[in-house]
């Protein structure tokens, strides 16, 4: 039932004028500031220490990022009607010839992205480009809604591995056909990540950018895709960057992803109202970290 909910709003979202669409989110991330307490007080409590700031500033930017919240999700409804010839309308690209110029390397390009804007067009920018896009995606609580995600993620040819799965093998032999395999890198990593500092605090941090970039030698391009006052998006590629490998397997694998963090970092710091302030990103605490010679390595650094 869910499913055909899903769809069906999205048949009906697709007949609106993008403008109606903006203006039906703002009301919408007010609605959802208002009535969704745990949300705005999680992201408002993580907020204040990371930039800085006062309640009262954490307020008007966390209220700032759920109206960006409800058009994600609204644009997630509307990707289909993305096609090659309209992408322009939307979406405007910086620098795509790096990318072109990584996946010219011929061992699949790792992009390091996040929760920040419209994640799932940043995928667009590319395959509507002619650019092969993967994604290991988390499996949804709700198995309807994932299956509606990926029935509108399939709209602009994304293919996705799901956790859970064989998605380390499926995003192994993706990279080796070249294609492009993308990481939302700013989730918590449960105990087995690399515990780096993030917003002045230390977090878990996912290091599957850095191992894959090791493994098959695949170079790794930072992209974000950030909505402009205009409400259209635009999509920032980074310069290209690769795994260093100085002997030291555990030490470079994290100072790999501490490096990677600190693009993160800046994105958001500049980007404030654009990130999911509410997720649980600090779930994980230093102390429940796994002993091996990784994090041992990088401990001091972590701190």
């Amino acid at each position: 039932m869910l499913y055909n909910a899903l769809m069906i709003l999205s048949r009906l979202v697709r007949f609106l004028p993008y403008g109606v669409l903006l203006f039906l989110g703002r009301i919408l991330g007010n609605l959802y500031y208002l009535f969704v307490k745990k949300q705005r007080e999680r992201a408002v409590a993580q907020m204040m220490p990371a930039l800085q700031i006062s309640d009262g500033e954490a307020r008007k930017i966390v209220r700032a990022s759920f109206v960006n919240l409800a058009r994600n999700m609204l644009d997630i409804l509307y990707m289909p009607n993305l096609n090659e010839k309209n992408l322009s309308d939307y979406i405007e690209i910086d620098h795509l010839e790096r990318m072109k110029d990584a996946l010219a390397e011929k061992h699949g390009v790792v992009v390091l992205t996040g929760h920040i804007g419209t994640w799932e067009w940043l995928s667009a920018a590319f395959t509507l480009n002619g650019m092969p896009v993967t994604a290991i995606a988390k499996l949804q609580p709700n198995a309807e809604y994932s299956r509606a995600l990926d029935d509108l993620r399939a709209t602009i040819n994304v293919e996705i591995f799901t956790r859970g799965t064989s998605e380390l093998l499926a995003a192994g032999r993706a990279l080796k056909k070249g294609k492009i395999l993308g990481f939302l890198a700013d989730q918590d990593g449960g105990p087995g990540g690399a515990f780096i500092n993030f917003l002045g605090k230390v977090a878990s941090t996912p290091m599957g950018p850095a191992v894959f970039a090791k493994k098959f030698n695949s170079p790794v391009l930072p992209a974000f895709i950030l909505r402009k006052p205009n409400g259209r998006h635009l999509v920032k590629i980074f310069e290209v960057m690769h795994f260093e490998d100085t002997g030291d397997p555990d030490g470079d694998l994290f100072r790999f992803t501490e490096k990677m963090t600190r693009i993160l970092e800046q994105v958001i710091r500049e980007n404030p109202t654009q990130w999911l302030w509410f997720q649980k990103r600090w779930n994980t605490p230093p102390e429940m970290r796994k002993q091996n010679k990784h994090h041992t390595a990088g401990r001091e650094q972590a701190k």
